[in-house]
C-alpha cells in the first residue's frame, strides 16, 4: 500500500508539489497521468525516498517514508524515466551488482534477463544497448528484488508496442500476486482499461480521479471535454427555472440579454452552435 498526504516540494522559489495526496492499494495498478511538468516524477521520487519533501508525509508498505526511509526503500523497487547504468558493465554484471545490494540470489539475474528478452545480451556492455534494450534492463532491475511495491515512471517511452503490451500484462500479473503498483505516464490512451484506478495530476496536485476504463486519447481531448463541461455549467448557471402556477408548466428565464440571443429576429440554431464546437465537446452536448 502507498499513501501520501499533503506533500509539498519546492525547488528554490518554484513549487512543484502543492500538497499532493493519494492512495494506491495492494493488488491494484494505480495510474497517475498528467501533462509534462505536472509533478508526477517528483511524486515518485519522494515516495522512493530519493528526495525529501518540504512538508507532508507518506507511507510505503506500512513504513513512514521520512522516519523509516530505509525500511520503506527495502520494500520498494523504482524504475526511473531514463534508467542509466555503468557503461563498462555488462547487463549481467549490472544485475549481479544490484542483487548483492538487495540480497537476491545470483541465479535470479539470468532469469530476469531471459524474462525481458535480454538473454542473448547478458554479456553486452550497457554502453552498446539501444534505448529499448536499456529500458528492458531497467524492467529486469525493477523485478529483480521481488519487492511488494513497484514505482514506474513513464515505463513505456522507449519500448515498442509489443513490449509495452507485455509490460502491462506483467504488471497485471504482479498486481494479482498482491503487489502495489503505481505508474506515471502521459501516454494515456495506451493504458485504457489496463489500470484499476487513474489519478489526474496537474499543477502539483491530484485534481480528480478518471474512469480507468474510458480514458481520453490525449490531453487535448481531455481539455476539450473540460471546456465543454464548463460551457454547459455556465449555461445552466445562467438560466433559472420558475413554475407558472396559472398554466402548471415550467418557464425558463435566461439571464442573457435578448439582443445576444436573437439577431435579425431569428434565434441562433442549436445545430449551428454545436457544429462550432470540437468533436469531444459535441459528444457531451
Amino acid at each position: 500500500m502507498i499513501s501520501a498526504r499533503d506533500i509539498v516540494k519546492n525547488y528554490g522559489p518554484k513549487p512543484v508539489l502543492r500538497g499532493i495526496s493519494l492512495r494506491a492499494n495492494a493488488k491494484q495498478i494505480t495510474l497517475m497521468v498528467g501533462p509534462n511538468g505536472a509533478g508526477k516524477s517528483t511524486t515518485l521520487k519522494v515516495l522512493a525516498g530519493l528526495i525529501r519533501p518540504n512538508s507532508g508525509t507518506g507511507q510505503v508498505n506500512g513504513f513512514d517514508i521520512l522516519k523509516q526511509r530505509i525500511l520503506a526503500q527495502r520494500s520498494t523497487a523504482y524504475l526511473p524515466q531514463r534508467p542509466s547504468f555503468h557503461p563498462k558493465l555488462t547487463c549481467l554484471e549490472v544485475l549481479r551488482f544490484y542483487a548483492g545490494l538487495r540480497g537476491v540470489p545470483v541465479s535470479r539475474c539470468e532469469a530476469m534477463l531471459q524474462l525481458t528478452g535480454l538473454g542473448d545480451a547478458a554479456r553486452m556492455r550497457t554502453e552498446k544497448l539501444s534505448g529499448g534494450m536499456r529500458q528492458l534492463l531497467g524492467v529486469a532491475f525493477l523485478l529483480l528484488a521481488d519487492a511488494p511495491v513497484l514505482l514506474l515512471d513513464e515505463p513505456g517511452l522507449s519500448l515498442d508496442p509489443g513490449w509495452r503490451k507485455w509490460l502491462q500484462q506483467k504488471l497485471r500479473f504482479e498486481a494479482e500476486c498482491g503487489k502495489t503498483i503505481l505508474v506515471t505516464t502521459h501516454l494515456i490512451a495506451e493504458w485504457n482499461n489496463v489500470a484499476d484506478r487513474c489519478l489526474l495530476c496537474r499543477d502539483g496536485i491530484i485534481e480528480r480521479e478518471l474512469d480507468s476504463r474510458n480514458l481520453p486519447d490525449d490531453f487535448d481531448e481531455m481539455e476539450a471535454v473540460d471546456a465543454a463541461r464548463t460551457i454547459l455549467d455556465q449555461r445552466f448557471l445562467g438560466s433559472a427555472r420558475a413554475t407558472r402556477a396559472d398554466f402548471g408548466a415550467l418557464a425558463e428565464i435566461s439571464s442573457e440579454p435578448t439582443s445576444n440571443k436573437v439577431r435579425d429576429g431569428e434565434a441562433p440554431s442549436p445545430a449551428r452552435e454545436a457544429r462550432a464546437l470540437p468533436r469531444a465537446t459535441r459528444q457531451l452536448l
